[in-house]
Order: C-alpha cells, then sequence, then structure tokens
C-alpha cells in the first residue's frame, strides 16, 4: 500500500528541475473574452476620478498603486463577496483577475486597501462614482428615470450587541445623580460655606467643575494631603472632592450621551451611528434588538439607483430623505414612486404632489381591506357610512358621528396635520356598542381628511393596469435586489464602523452590484429590459 504513496519533492519550488511551475506572461490568454472583470474595466475606464485624484494627492504617503486601480479592485473584490481588507490583499496575491487588473503595479497591502477604502473614497468620492455610473446606465438605455421601486431593510452594524445605551435609562439615571447633587450641595452650604445653587433646573458640567475647583482651593490653603489605599483615614474635605468629582464625571458621560442620541433612543459604544433595532435575521426568535442601519435603496431596471442609509427605524421617516438626495444626485427626475405600505404618511404623500411625482404607494389597510373579515368589524371609519355633505358618519346602528372638533397633530419630523374630531350622538344602551369602542362613553373618532384624499388617490393609482404591473415589479426588482445582496453576497453585517464608513461600504457594493447586474443582462441578451411583464398560467 505504501509503495505507491506519492511524495513532494523537496525541490518543487526550485529554480531549476521539471518541477517548476512557469506562469504565462501574457495574463491575455487565460481571461474569458466574455468576463465580468472587462466588463468593470471598460464601464470604469470612462469615468471622471478627478476628485478621487485630488483626495489621493493630498492626504498621506503616495501608493504605488494607482488611485482608479484601487478603486476597481476594490468593486472587483465587492463583486465577488470579498470584504475585508485582509482577503483582498490574498486575492491580490493568488486570484489571476486581480492580478489582470493590478497591471504588473505592486500588490497593495491590507494597510493600503483599508486606508484608501475609508480615507480616500470618503466626503462624497465614493458617491459620485456610483452616480456617474448610473448615467452612464442610462446613456446605455437600461435606465429610463421613468419608475422607481423603493424599499430599505436593517443590516447589522460592526458592533457587540451588548453595548447598548438606553435613552430612557439615561434620563432615569442623569436625574437621579442630579437629585443626589443638589442634595450634597445643600451640606456643602453648611459645612463650607459654599454659596452653591440649590433651585436651578439642573446642574451643569460648568457648576460641578466650578465646586470641584472651590474644593481643592480649600484643600490647598488648609494644606491637607489626600492619602489612598488601605488603612489610611481620608478627611471629610477629600470624602466630598471625590463625591464632587464623581458627579462632574458622570454629568460630562451623560452630556456627552444626550448629544449622541440626536433624536434616537439608543446608540452603540462601539458604534455611535447604529441604532438598536428588530432584525429579520433573529435566529434565537426572542425580538433581541441589534446595533444596525437601516439601509434605504432606489431600483430601476434591476439596477440600484439610489442608496441612503439612516439610524430611523421607521421606514416612513425615511422616504423625503432619500428622494431629496436621488433629485440632487441625479440629472432627471423620477416620475413614479412605487412603495409599499411601510411609506406611507400624509407628509409623504403632500411632498410627493409637490414634486409631480406620482405616488404607486400601498395603503396599510389594504391587505386587511381584501379580508372578508374585515368587513365585520363595524367599529372601523371604513365600514361607516360617510355624508360628505353634512361631515358625518353613520354607524351600524345608524347613529351619528358629528365633528365635535378640530386639533394639530405633529410628527416625529415635525410634520403638522389638520386632525377632525368625530364623536357618536349617543352610544347609551347600543347592542354594537361592546364590538364597536371600548370606550366607556360614546364612540369616537379622529382623522385627517387630506391624509384620506391622498390614500384613496394612491389606492386608485395601485389598481389600475399600470400600477398592479408596478406592484409586481417591486416585489421582483428591490426585493429580489437585497435578496441577492443578503444571500449570493451574504452581505449581511458591515465590517466598518461609523456612518461615512458604512455608505463608502454600500455604494462599493451597490456599484459591483450593477456591474454583476449588467453583466448577467448582455450574457441572458435581456439589455433595455425594464419591466418584467405579467404572465398569467
Amino acid at each position: 500500500m505504501l509503495q505507491n504513496k506519492q511524495t513532494i519533492p523537496k525541490n518543487y519550488i526550485g529554480n531549476s528541475g521539471v518541477y517548476q511551475l512557469v506562469l504565462p506572461l501574457n495574463m491575455e490568454v487565460l481571461i474569458p473574452e466574455d468576463d465580468s472583470v472587462r466588463l468593470l474595466c471598460h464601464i470604469t475606464e470612462e469615468l471622471d476620478y478627478s476628485n478621487l485624484i485630488m483626495a489621493y494627492s493630498s492626504k498621506g504617503r503616495k501608493s504605488v498603486v494607482k488611485p482608479k486601480t484601487l478603486f476597481r479592485v476594490l468593486v472587483y473584490a465587492y463583486m465577488n463577496n470579498i470584504y475585508t481588507s485582509r482577503k483582498i490583499e490574498t486575492a491580490c496575491k493568488r486570484d489571476i483577475n486581480f492580478m489582470w487588473l493590478l497591471q504588473g503595479q505592486k500588490i497593495p497591502d491590507h494597510n493600503t486597501i483599508a486606508r484608501f477604502r475609508k480615507a480616500r473614497l470618503s466626503e462624497g468620492i465614493v458617491e459620485g462614482l456610483f452616480n456617474q455610473l448610473v448615467v452612464k446606465l442610462s446613456e446605455l438605455g437600461e435606465i429610463q428615470y421613468e419608475n422607481i421601486f423603493i424599499d430599505g431593510t436593517k443590516i447589522e452594524a460592526y458592533a457587540n450587541k451588548y453595548t447598548f445605551v438606553w435613552k430612557k435609562t439615561t434620563l432615569k439615571n442623569e436625574q437621579r445623580m442630579q437629585e443626589k447633587a443638589k442634595v450634597f450641595f445643600a451640606k456643602l452650604n453648611i459645612d463650607y460655606n459654599a454659596n452653591l445653587p440649590l433651585t436651578e433646573p439642573s446642574i451643569t458640567v460648568e457648576t460641578l467643575q466650578k465646586v470641584v475647583n472651590f474644593l481643592k482651593e480649600k484643600q490647598n490653603d488648609e494644606k491637607i494631603e489626600f492619602v489612598y489605599g488601605k488603612g489610611k483615614r481620608k478627611t471629610e474635605l477629600q470624602r466630598a472632592t471625590e463625591t464632587m468629582q464623581e458627579f462632574l464625571d458622570k454629568q460630562t458621560k451623560y452630556d456627552h450621551y444626550n448629544e449622541t442620541f440626536e433624536g434616537r433612543n439608543s446608540f452603540s459604544k462601539t458604534d455611535t451611528d447604529a441604532t438598536f433595532m428588530h432584525m429579520k435575521e433573529d435566529h434565537m426568535r426572542n425580538s433581541q434588538l441589534k446595533p444596525g442601519y437601516n439601509v434605504q435603496i432606489g431600483v430601476e431596471g434591476e439596477y440600484i439607483v439610489g442608496i441612503d442609509l439612516s439610524s430611523e427605524r421607521s421606514d416612513q421617516l425615511t422616504l423625503i430623505p432619500f428622494l431629496e438626495k436621488l433629485s440632487k444626485n441625479l440629472p432627471e427626475k423620477y416620475a413614479h414612486i412605487v412603495a409599499d405600505a411601510s411609506y406611507e404618511s400624509e407628509e409623504n404623500y403632500v411632498y410627493l404632489r409637490k414634486q409631480n411625482q406620482k405616488p404607486f404607494i400601498k395603503p396599510q389597510t389594504y391587505e386587511k381591506m381584501k379580508k372578508k373579515s374585515f368587513s365585520k368589524i363595524i367599529g372601523k371609519r371604513e365600514n361607516m357610512i360617510y355624508d360628505a355633505e353634512k361631515d358625518k358618519y353613520i354607524c351600524a346602528n345608524h347613529k351619528k358621528l358629528v365633528v365635535v372638533g378640530k386639533t394639530t397633530r405633529t410628527s416625529k419630523s415635525g410634520y403638522k396635520s389638520d386632525v377632525t374630531l368625530y364623536e357618536c350622538e349617543s352610544c347609551e344602551g347600543c347592542k354594537f356598542k361592546q364590538q364597536c369602542t371600548k370606550a366607556a362613553g360614546n364612540k369616537k373618532l379622529s382623522t385627517s381628511k387630506l391624509f384620506l384624499e391622498k390614500r384613496a388617490e394612491s389606492l386608485h393609482n395601485i389598481t389600475t393596469l399600470e400600477g398592479i404591473l408596478l406592484r409586481m415589479n417591486r416585489s421582483i426588482q428591490v426585493e429580489g435586489a437585497f435578496g441577492v445582496l443578503k444571500e449570493d453576497h451574504s452581505f449581511r453585517r458591515f465590517v466598518m464602523r461609523g456612518k461615512k464608513n458604512v455608505e463608502t461600504e454600500f455604494m462599493l457594493l451597490g456599484f459591483g452590484f450593477n456591474i454583476n447586474k449588467l453583466h448577467n443582462k448582455i450574457q441572458q441578451d435581456r439589455c433595455g429590459c425594464l419591466l418584467h411583464e405579467i404572465k398569467v398560467a
């Protein structure tokens, strides 16, 4: 059995002998003509790299690798599910496609790759290159700025899940500390006649620092030496100084936390831009919150045309910033906005009307309204009769719900909506009351007439033949794009920290996604196909 065993000779990597491996100097013959790496070079050759070159030449040491080449290497790495700088360096040493991209230039190490991605591609440079790619796709007839399909997903940040800081907990602990500090101030006024303020709404860092300085001056005047360690008895002045220093450190920390929240309810200590959110990947099935970002993308013709990252958990508040960023980056404005029910709000409808953009947004009650059980819920406004002339509703017991007042409702973003309040004339003795309302008194309704008008308009849009086609394509194109990024590209967690770095990373991923998509459509002879047609069995 051992006689047939082959052994590797010691000189298999020697300079001579039959075991020497010789690679051809011309790698062109090894890369197929229709390989995606060739398409990447062809598309990126016509982009404007002036901003990248300017940033590259103004920061730090010069690299032996050209910035355009490094950018191509990074994009091709993201096209092939390689995200860390060390793995990209390894690919440049071993993968012939990466070697072909380098064109004989020195192989960059992982530090060069990491610095280039973090420092050189930030400040909107990679975003500018991505936008140039979108414009290039429109010149090729792959994009027409007609229908944009919008959706969002949450991707986990590169942060420990147990590094959370909660806003409610911070405010509670700060309030407790403030109360203790005021009590201690009163004691210092008695003991040292310090004249410290006791009636201020909150004790600031500046006030605490003045008290610490006052106690240290007291120490110098009385020439008291502070002692530390076991068996040493501290003076009252030392205990008071240490207590005030502890208050000062805590208040400084709370002020920093409050500045970091920026309207959010939480953040992570290791990535302060990340917010704790519910993720779809809930392996423990306990609805555990994890630090992450809400990623919004817009898709047309199966290509990603817009990307925006937000720390806001709700998709509803991300639509307007996303569309404003899109109109700023692209030469034309999209005519039709197609989104799911999570984007529906009066503020979004009003914004689209002002921008002359047609909404194809599914109402939040659309799926429920299609069920037979929904029509049996008599307490719902949709199941009541509305008299537009007299502005009143008629319930299942033929009682009138009349206007009793108006109010203004302010959203988290600051948008103010006019709300009309309705109340039933009398629910006393009504046999449907238990099914209609849980209120002890009469049935009440509150609604915005403008919102109902905009919702009806959008509902009409999505139920037309055009709307049905667009809703079907939204499910295929934008949800399909997230499926490819998460499943095929295995991109479920960022490898960089900070919102700017994360945006750079996802822009590279989107750039690579578009190159792969163009390559696939060329291979399948589907270029110019923007919408999938409805197929009936």
